[in-house]
């Protein structure tokens, strides 16, 4: 059976988590570390050097880097909805993907540290303004992309991009600081909590 490594607490555990749900794939999951760094321990340490969490094991697979987790998971189950095997269809959800794992969280990491996570070492107010705002920027983007007139991040149907998508944004909406008003992006939240597995892995009060 699947073994998920890392707790809940994680953003970047509660992706894969809804992404098992998405899938059905059946799991066990082990309590690591502090939400998002472990502790040095060298059991853990031999599976991922990063010393982060998810951890996927899969028999004597092990997968670390939760976007590639997802698609794996995806992989396994066969779940070419989610991430679809024809070439650009796929390229499409990935390219959404990859935004989201670097431009989108790349600035949101100073304000949320500051203003969430209250961590000493984040603590500049004008870098936390900085950060708010190219949060916002590009949250914006995504607005604009959806307002154009496709319901989810990669077209008609919802995918794997939303899944790391709908992650981000509730954390944007919970994080305290000035927002836009971006409609396109509220109405797609709201198409997202039709699912369940956002319910209970995305906007279930943990940011």
């Amino acid at each position: 059976m699947l073994k998920l490594l890392g707790k809940p607490t994680s953003i970047n555990v509660r992706k894969v988590l809804w992404t098992l749900a998405e899938t059905g794939l059946a799991y066990e999951r082990e309590d690591w570390g502090d939400g998002y760094r472990t502790t040095n321990v060298p059991e853990f340490l031999a599976l991922n050097p990063n010393a982060t969490v998810p951890v996927l094991v899969d028999g004597g697979f092990v997968l670390w880097e939760s976007n590639s987790i997802c698609r794996y998971l995806c992989g396994k189950a066969g779940c070419h909805d989610l991430l679809p095997a024809e070439p650009q269809a796929r390229a499409r959800v990935e390219q959404w993907m990859d935004w989201q794992a670097t431009d989108l969280n790349s600035s949101w990491r100073y304000a949320f540290m500051a203003l969430v996570r209250n961590s000493p070492a984040f603590t500049d107010p004008a870098q936390i303004a900085a950060s708010a705002a190219a949060w916002n920027r590009n949250v914006g983007i995504l607005d604009r992309h959806l307002a154009a007139g496709d319901p989810f991040a990669a077209g008609a149907n919802f995918t794997l991009a939303d899944v790391v998508l709908g992650l981000s944004l509730n954390r944007w909406l919970m994080t305290p600081i000035d927002r836009p008003d971006f409609p396109a992006v509220d109405a797609y939240v709201e198409r997202l909590l039709e699912r369940p597995g956002y319910r209970e892995f995305g906007r279930n009060g943990i940011s």
